[in-house]
């Protein structure tokens, strides 16, 4: 993906985004591209939280970003941040996708016992590199400061807008812009040994 060492370490401002949907609406590739490589790090963070499996996670969010590039023209800044709907649609995906895993599981678990099938497991040395994986985005989300992993999990998993979020905890919004923000550029620097760069 075309991106710039410089514009990462900055991390996307709201103005950024909002020019980049923008463009996407209008069928810009770049822009896409762009949107992607400035917000899927803290997406897949994210959806990795919910489902456990890094693999699963880097299939949901391709399909949260390619759900956004069929669906641009339905964001409406009125409702909300950018990075606030790209949160909805991942937290909606993977919680859709786990629900699916836990019914094939389901379905397929009595006849791998009267088969006596065992179940595919990861060798030691994937099953480590899962745990590491899982690991870091656990560390990355912990190591945040109280109110800026509080104000990002509003903003992502409850899907509130900036305006809501201050309402609900009694800060200005100017305060609950900068706890996400920099609570945004610290996740996405220490979720790059799990998703790499860019």
């Amino acid at each position: 993906m075309p991106q710039s060492h410089d514009a990462r370490a900055e991390g996307p401002s709201g103005g950024d985004l909002a020019t980049l949907i923008q463009a996407v609406v209008a069928g810009d590739q770049m822009a896409m591209a762009r949107l992607y490589d400035t917000t899927s790090a803290l997406i897949y963070g994210l959806v990795l939280r919910i489902l456990s499996d890094p693999s699963e996670a880097q299939d949901v969010t391709l399909e949260v970003y390619l759900q956004v590039w069929r669906q641009a023209a339905q964001y409406d800044p009125q409702r909300g941040t950018l990075l606030a709907w790209l949160g909805a649609i991942a937290h909606s995906r993977a919680l859709d996708r786990r629900r699916m895993n836990r019914r094939h599981q389901q379905r397929e678990e009595p006849l791998e016992m009267v088969a006596h099938v065992p179940e595919a497991t990861p060798d030691p040395a994937e099953a480590s590199v899962i745990r590491q994986q899982q690991h870091l985005v656990q560390e990355a989300l912990q190591s945040l400061a109280p109110e800026q992993r509080e104000a990002i999990e509003l903003a992502y998993f409850a899907g509130l807008s900036h305006r809501a979020i201050a309402t609900r905890l009694a800060q200005p919004l100017g305060t609950i812009k900068t706890r996400i923000r920099l609570g945004m550029q610290h996740l996405r620097a220490r979720l790059v040994p799990v998703v790499g760069e860019h």
